[in-house]
């Protein structure tokens, strides 16, 4: 088995049905990824964020769900988590040492938030971080288009000083070697 584990993180209703940039590249992806994580029984994390009453991203309302098309199946790990970052006062680190994972593929939302705070988090745990490429996705701010953050992350911040940042099908020849 593996000791690589496909990590997806606030991929919820909320987010997605806002249309942020590289939605559908994005949702695409992470679908293939997660397909070729099941035939190559690699673990499939999900993490889902709560924001606390009255956030769209309340626990246990429709914004919180994680979007159907991308949903776990009965054999996935769901994580919750109230924190940029999926390690802070979670279970990840426990269900990351039980199953001997050295290696996180790290997808979902949103880019310069949770998944800046998870890749960088996961990099001072010591682990090995993979970004496919276009498997992030943002939304257009006060200063930067989400196309703008989404390849300035990717080129500038996370490639090579916290992850690999490499094409989806040279990730997934990883996953399925």
């Amino acid at each position: 088995m593996k000791k690589m584990a496909l990590l997806i993180v606030d991929v919820q209703n909320a987010l997605v049905e806002e249309h942020p940039y590289n939605e559908i590249i994005m949702n695409e992806n992470i679908c293939k990824l997660i397909e070729t994580a099941r035939q190559s029984s690699i673990k499939v994390i999900y993490v889902r964020h709560d924001g606390g009453v009255g956030d769209e991203l309340e626990a246990n309302t429709r914004g919180w769900e994680i979007y159907k098309e991308v949903a776990p199946s009965n054999t996935d790990q769901l994580v919750e988590k109230k924190f940029n970052s999926s390690f802070k006062d979670t279970q990840l680190q426990e269900i990351l040492n039980e199953s001997k994972i050295d290696t996180l593929i790290i997808v979902g939302m949103q880019t310069e938030y949770c998944i800046d705070a998870t890749i960088k988090s996961a990099f001072e745990h010591g682990y090995r971080v993979i970004v496919p490429e276009r498997t992030t996705a943002t939304f257009d701010n006060d200063f930067f288009t989400g196309e703008t953050v989404l390849n300035y992350y990717e080129k500038e911040i996370w490639d090579e000083r916290f992850a690999r940042v490499i094409p989806i099908e040279q990730v997934m020849d990883e996953m399925l070697g």
